[in-house]
């Protein structure tokens, strides 16, 4: 599966250090330019070196330059045919058509975003790791907790013993009695949550095997994991309401759970169809 540079580059860009600034702008602002240039050029042009050039490259997941290019360039190609000019910022004169229009094409935006950050090594990884684990602790705040909470009642259906607290004192208290039998689950946008950094040190000094879900980007949380899920919104980091990013961690977990299932479908499929809940019971 070809991987998306310009998500990629767009969620790194706030991390970028002094020399990738730069870098890390013209790419974005002038993809298509950048696609035609050598690496030397592109240094030339963004008063970098190769060196630097690279060294961004493999941050991003790739192996050089050359693969860097040439998923760009497909991805150029592939934008060019599908391109919508729609503006997705709210505006104070938007009718209600315009909300309705804009707020569904970002979250459609987001969810393709995510696909293309899916690493399938990793995603098969996720679920071994979990499928192994006696207890899985699930973690999260805020709207981060909606997926955690959503992540709980999926896997609750298959008979995988789970824990999921609402408050983070409680949470705490989970990290504190999982051991490296079991795992643990972070989910985290931005992936500097201080309750969630405070609950992923201790799961590591207590060797818990650790999954983060946080957006494309090396932060303190996924510096942590064992197992990295990214999710895609193109949200501030500091931002009024979580709507892209819960949508795209919503998304990451029926990914996961899909996954899951599949590993042992027989036996998994068994279960979702014996914990269904009928009107008869009531």
């Amino acid at each position: 599966m070809m991987k998306n540079v310009l998500v990629r580059l767009q969620e790194y860009r706030v991390q970028a250090n002094g020399a990738e600034k730069d870098l890390v702008r013209y790419l974005l602002e002038k993809p298509e330019e950048a696609s035609k240039l050598s690496i030397h050029v592109l240094a030339e042009k963004t008063y970098t070196s190769a060196a630097t050039i690279i060294r961004l490259c493999k941050k991003l997941g790739f192996s050089g330059y050359k693969e860097f290019n040439s998923s760009l360039n497909y991805e150029l190609a592939l934008r060019s045919e599908a391109r919508k000019d729609i503006s997705t910022e709210i505006s104070r004169d938007d009718g209600l058509k315009d909300i309705v229009d804009k707020v569904t094409y970002r979250s459609i935006q987001a969810l393709e975003d995510t696909r293309k950050l899916v690493d399938l090594d990793e995603l098969q990884n996720c679920v071994d790791i979990i499928e192994k684990a006696k207890t899985a602790g699930l973690f999260g705040i805020g709207s981060s907790l909606l997926a955690a909470r959503d992540m709980y009642l999926k896997f609750l259906r298959l008979n995988k013993p789970c824990i999921c607290n609402d408050d983070w004192h409680s949470q705490l208290v989970c990290a504190r009695n999982l051991t490296k039998e079991d795992v643990a689950v972070i989910f985290s946008y931005s992936g500097l949550t201080r309750e969630m950094l405070t609950c992923a040190r201790v799961l590591k000094e207590q060797n818990v095997p650790i999954i983060t879900v946080t957006r494309f980007a090396e932060n303190d949380l996924t510096r942590l994991a064992d197992c990295k899920l990214y999710v895609s919104a193109k949200e501030l980091l500091v931002r009024t309401a979580a709507t892209a990013s819960r949508i795209s961690q919503l998304n990451i977990i029926d990914i996961l759970f899909t996954a899951y299932v599949k590993n042992n479908y027989e036996r998994n499929i068994a279960r979702l169809k014996s914990n269904v809940i009928t009107k008869d019971i009531i």
